[in-house]
């Protein structure tokens, strides 16, 4: 078959099922969510914990939870590595030094799963199992938990009460990560992901060299790290590995994983503020940017100049042979415009363009359909500037869903848009000007830039994929990307929290004739133009550093 037709076919296949799923999984989220029952287990786990899944909170108690929880997720898990050499099923491996565990710790607690060790040659069954993969479900709930609380923001009325952490957590975990997952585990091991506790063995190769080969329970984490857009791979290679993506087809339910939930969380916003039509507006302009993101790096690494690029009949360096350009394309735009960073190909061999685009969809704040719950308040927050600045044309205040945006609305979510491309363009600036950056990059010129741009932009928006080939396992990479990771995640968090509060303390605005209509078309068109033109003109100079510049060379 034509490798043009096979791409088409591919994309086509994809968006049919995330189409299909949609609406049924986007109704059960809000079930779930605005429910009054809680599981017999739901009940053991508010007993063990002490907490009273009844009490509503304000935004400041919400947010306490928030961050508490996280906090002990970072220093359980930084324990965990700094102790592993004494757990069962170590494997024999070492402590994780204290700059690498502090960054990894951060890493997996903020949903970002940024990578500067080997998993399969630092990590002990247990601490991937017990820690990591447990922490790849908690930190995907807590970011539904906020986006479920700024939706709650807008449905109500003279009340700052947001509903309650622990018993929103609970339930994204119990009733919508765990049981997906382990359908989506059996799946994969059913594709040929392996499932066990096997230490490592050594094989012979083809040439007859030694090679030693290390097992584990690679489908269940491979599963909730695509679910729950985390990203860690069991082992270095990531999602480029047969263990853990073995063919197409697995490929294809990978990316799918990625987008199911972040694209299925509109029909719930939807459902939730009473008007479907207003999530279609919302998943109209993630998935216009999403396609335009896969159209463009298709095209580019098909096309890649060069003549061993044109008899292989595209670029297939750093690419697997069982993905091709089209698989591999699909799953690096899917996995940087959600913030996943699992990778079944080097995004350091993308040409320079195609790597712009990667670099421009993290950029965007991650929001075309962006992270599990972070998508959906981002491109929420998106929508209140797009808002404001509709209302600036017709010389109206701005309305959304019967809330008025006044100054203080506008401050949050200017100030919630603001925090990562300051962490970006900053952490970028600092790596380049002192001896640390030089050292690590791989490759000089705009494609040394390049790599570390990237490599903050995935930090900071909690992506955590990287170009490959970058040496970030140095006490002051470790140290500024987890610093970049934790900001990135928490910050934005405290304003969209304290902008949920807000809206849910006013009264209804009637909708008068001069309300802008906010589930049309137009409304749609501006929400993209808005998110493009505001990622576009903060990180336009950078890119021309970087991979436009040597895209442009090519």
């Amino acid at each position: 078959m034509n490798r043009h037709v096979a791409d088409v076919l591919q994309v086509s296949a994809l968006i049919v099922a995330l189409v299909l799923v949609h609406r049924p999984l986007g109704d059960y989220m809000a079930a779930v969510y605005s429910s009054k029952k809680h599981l017999r287990a739901e009940r053991w786990i508010y007993r063990a914990i002490g907490a009273d899944p009844d009490a509503e909170m304000r935004w400041p108690a919400y947010l306490r939870a928030v961050l508490a929880f996280s906090v002990v997720g970072v220093l359980f898990l930084y324990a965990f590595q700094r102790v592993q050499n004494h757990l069962p099923l170590s494997l024999g491996f070492d402590p994780i030094p204290p700059d690498q565990a502090f960054n990894t710790a951060v890493s997996f607690v903020s949903n970002t799963n940024w990578q500067s060790y080997s998993g399969e040659a630092a990590m002990g069954h247990l601490v991937q199992a017990g820690g990591l993969a447990v922490q790849n479900f908690l930190s995907a709930a807590v970011g539904m938990a906020v986006a479920i609380a700024l939706v709650r923001g807008f449905t109500r009325f003279r009340t700052g009460e947001l509903g309650n952490f622990w018993a929103d957590l609970v339930r994204g975990t119990v009733r919508i990560l765990l049981p997906i997952a382990v359908l989506a585990a059996i799946a994969l091991v059913a594709l040929g992901a392996i499932q066990n506790f096997s230490g490592t063995q050594e094989i012979q190769t083809l040439t007859g060299a030694g090679q030693h080969i290390t097992g584990g329970p690679v489908a269940s984490q491979e599963a909730i790290k695509n679910l729950g857009t985390n990203g860690g791979g069991f082992y270095n290679a990531n999602s480029s590995h047969p263990f853990e993506n073995p063919d197409g087809i697995s490929n294809l339910l990978e990316i799918f994983l990625l987008l199911v939930i972040p694209f299925s969380l509109p029909r719930t916003f939807g459902k939730l503020v009473g008007s479907v039509k207003q999530g279609y507006a919302i998943v109209a302009a993630m998935g216009v940017i999403w396609l335009a993101g896969v159209i463009a790096v298709t095209v580019v690494e098909h096309q890649a100049p060069g003549t061993a690029s044109q008899l292989a009949g595209g670029s297939m360096e750093g690419k697997e042979q069982r993905f091709g350009e089209g698989g591999s394309s699909l799953f690096a735009v899917s996995t940087t415009m959600t913030s996943t960073g699992s990778v079944n190909s080097f995004h350091d061999s993308f040409q320079g363009l195609s790597g712009g685009v990667l670099i421009f969809g993290m950029v965007l704040g991650e929001v075309a359909p962006g992270g599990v719950g972070s998508g959906l308040y981002g491109m929420l927050i998106m929508a209140v500037i797009a808002v404001f600045i509709s209302g600036l044309m017709v010389g109206r205040t701005p309305e959304y869903l019967g809330k008025k945006l006044g100054p203080r609305e506008i401050k949050l979510a200017a100030c919630a848009i603001l925090i990562t491309p300051a962490l970006v363009l900053a952490g970028t600036a600092l790596a380049m000007a002192l001896p640390d950056g030089e050292e690590a990059m791989t490759n000089v010129g705009p494609h040394g830039f390049s790599e570390v741009l990237y490599a903050y932009a995935s930090a900071s928006n909690n992506n955590g994929s990287a170009f490959a080939g970058f040496g970030a396992n140095t006490e002051f990479f470790n140290t500024t990307l987890g610093i970049c990771m934790l900001l990135g995640r928490f910050l934005p968090m405290v304003f969209v929290l304290a902008l949920a509060g807000s809206l849910a303390e006013q009264q209804r605005v009637p909708v008068t004739a001069g309300t802008l209509r906010t589930h049309k078309p137009l409304f749609a068109g501006m929400l993209v133009a808005s998110t493009v033109v505001v990622a576009g003109l903060t990180f336009f100079p950078a890119l021309s550093l970087g991979p436009l510049a040597e895209g442009l060379a090519a």
